[in-house]
């Protein structure tokens, strides 16, 4: 079959709009919005209003308005994530260096038997010399012109410009005691753990290339812990497996340990309420409310206390 349809302009797809039913109150914005986002980009957003899939025909009610709001909401939110990404990847950065740097030297990272696999530990490290060679990071430039032997930094420097998706690759080719001794920092099984990291970056590159998180089936899912921490079990919603809550539930879980005194809940909460969006449509269960996990004020879910004062948010 042959592809036929032929561009609309901005015009034309308000009409088309509202031959299918969707009611338009401001045309003006409307058409400010169509000219600035993708018409094809915001079809994922009213596909939940539509009552006829085939014909793309609406529920009578449906507002041009509300599937706006969807998308804003999702904007947001996908900041929202990757802030939360951005504290537990410097985290686990910062772990992975100083145990290998601590256990083992400042160069042990180059040493294949650190690694469960010769070949994975080849290709990874391969990776990390072009991220190294392509960074402009003072850092790694003064560490080349002062020292000729090793070729490469030390761990804790090289770090500093590994993308997620490489540190991901390297807790995956450690050996199963080196990775639980990281894990345990988190009061994570090394399974747990591992799994979590590679589900984040495949969600930090969903947020990163501006793509719908909001109601979507998750592709790259994790393992979610089965015995420990006892605390963080209940929380868990494991018939949503697909689906974005336990991501935010295990977000939520390792800034309690890195940042104690974060307002992100807070800010996740309030997202949703300011939308109005369903949180169904994201994994939520039934009475998420009600878990002290996410009613923060209502006194301590038997997560980590650091025992400071409350106050202003950690960085």
């Amino acid at each position: 079959m042959e592809f036929g349809k032929p561009a609309t302009t901005v015009d034309e797809q308000i009409q088309i709009l509202r031959q299918r039913g969707m009611q338009i109150d401001d045309v003006d914005r409307a058409r400010h919005y169509l000219q600035h986002i993708n018409y094809y980009r915001l079809t994922a957003y009213w596909l939940p209003f539509e009552e006829d899939y085939s014909t793309h025909q609406f529920r009578s009610g449906a507002r041009f308005e509300d599937a706006l709001n969807l998308y804003i909401f999702d904007r947001e939110f996908r900041l929202l994530l990757l802030d939360a990404i951005e504290r537990i990847e410097i985290s686990v950065r910062t772990q992975w260096a100083y145990y290998l740097a601590l256990t083992y030297g400042a160069h042990s990272y180059l040493e294949p038997t650190h690694a469960v696999r010769a070949d994975w530990h080849t290709q990874n490290l391969a990776a990390l010399r072009e991220e190294v060679g392509r960074s402009k990071e003072l850092f790694i430039r003064h560490y080349s012109a002062k020292y000729s032997t090793p070729a490469m930094p030390p761990v804790w420097s090289v770090c500093e410009v590994m993308s997620l998706g490489l540190l991901s690759r390297w807790i995956t080719q450690l050996r199963p005691a080196d990775r639980k001794r990281i894990a345990a920092v988190y009061g994570l099984d090394q399974r747990t753990f591992q799994g979590f990291i590679r589900h984040l970056t495949y969600v930090r590159n969903l947020c990163a290339h501006h793509s719908r998180v909001w109601n979507r089936s998750l592709t790259v899912t994790m393992e979610l812990p089965k015995k420990k921490p006892v605390r963080l079990l209940r929380h868990l919603h494991y018939q949503a497996k697909r689906e974005i809550y336990n991501t935010l539930v295990m977000q939520a879980y390792f800034l309690d340990q890195i940042s104690p005194r974060h307002h992100w809940r807070e800010r996740l909460l309030a997202l949703i309420d300011v939308h109005d969006v369903d949180p169904a449509r994201m994994g939520f269960p039934d009475g998420w409310r009600l878990d002290l996990f996410w009613a923060t004020a209502q006194g301590d879910w038997g997560g980590h206390s650091s025992g400071k004062p409350s106050g202003k948010e950690d960085t």
